[in-house]
């Protein structure tokens, strides 16, 4: 990933944020029949130097097969983004050499992947993620709510992933590179469009 040192974010713990605040990644994969990418809800969970992703894919999911040859894999975890106006620099009214460009945060994972069979730990994978986005809920909704054969049979449908993480590289490009009064001018320009309130939090954090 191009990442010049400005925005390059190296914080274990908020490349960890980020992903857990944003667990709908791009799963991709390089196998013998070429680049295969699909959109796929992760769990990230303690282990080795830098966590382990958990997941599951559909046995009809012939990325499946790449995932089995243990091919390239890496994952792609897309945060907060918004288009930036050059409207919004203060500096446009001095200079005007602005342009538009675009604010994004995104973490690229890159491992080793494993497809597990077992029917026991594909069930708690789900129950675990199940619960994780329920929490917080009146009522939420657990996998015990559901008939035991129908989560049965729907489990012999899956296959799960765990991909311990080998490498982890995060940009936030968030007008770091901009005046502090352009930077609060994109900030102000957010709010007043009310088009993107997870990037103004990404920015206001510093």
């Amino acid at each position: 990933m191009h990442c010049p040192t400005t925005f390059r974010e190296e914080r274990l713990e908020a490349l960890h944020g980020l992903m857990r605040a944003y667990p709908l990644a791009t799963l991709i994969t390089a196998g013998s029949d070429g680049l295969v990418a699909n959109l796929v809800p992760f769990s990230l969970h303690d282990g080795g130097e830098r966590g382990i992703l958990r997941a599951h894919l559909g046995r009809g999911n012939r990325q499946l097969d790449a995932l089995r040859e243990g091919a390239e894999t890496l994952v792609v975890f897309q945060g907060p983004e918004s288009y930036v106006s050059p409207s919004w620099y203060p500096s446009k009214a001095e200079h005007g050499k602005v342009v538009p460009t675009w604010n994004f945060t995104v973490v690229q994972v890159r491992g080793e992947p494993r497809v597990i069979d077992d029917p026991d730990w594909i069930r708690a994978q789900v129950r675990q993620m199940t619960d994780n986005h329920e929490s917080g809920r009146e009522h939420p909704w657990q996998v015990a709510d559901a008939p035991d054969d129908f989560i049965t049979a729907l489990i012999a449908g899956i296959a799960g992933i765990e991909i311990p993480v080998l490498s982890i590289e995060g940009k936030w490009k968030a007008s770091q590179n901009r005046a502090p009064a352009d930077r609060q001018g994109v900030i102000d320009g957010l709010k007043a469009d009310g088009r993107c309130p997870g990037m103004v939090d990404w920015m206001e954090r510093g």
